[in-house]
């Protein structure tokens, strides 16, 4: 009988296996990368929402007695300009 060799059907040099090294640690830093900015911009987007949603909702009741005092003088003065119905 004669012994036969197994020859290696695909031989791949160990710069291969940098190359395939380097690519999939390079893709993993930019998905972190890209991960961290998003959780950032998120934490600013969820404060700058909660500072909009919780503000108070209605004027202080002498400024708002001014801002209509204000308008109704706005009118009076000028006979040009369109009433405000009420």
């Amino acid at each position: 009988m004669k012994k036969v060799s197994k020859l290696k059907h695909q031989v791949k040099s160990n710069m291969y296996y940098v190359f395939w090294g380097a690519c999939t640690f390079a893709v993993m830093a930019g998905q972190i990368y890209v991960g961290t900015g998003y959780r950032s911009m998120s934490e600013s987007i969820e404060k700058l929402t909660n500072a909009y949603v919780n503000r108070p909702r209605t004027m202080p009741a002498d400024k708002h007695l001014e801002h209509h005092e204000k308008i109704e003088r706005q009118t009076s003065q000028s006979p040009y300009q369109m009433p405000i119905i009420r």
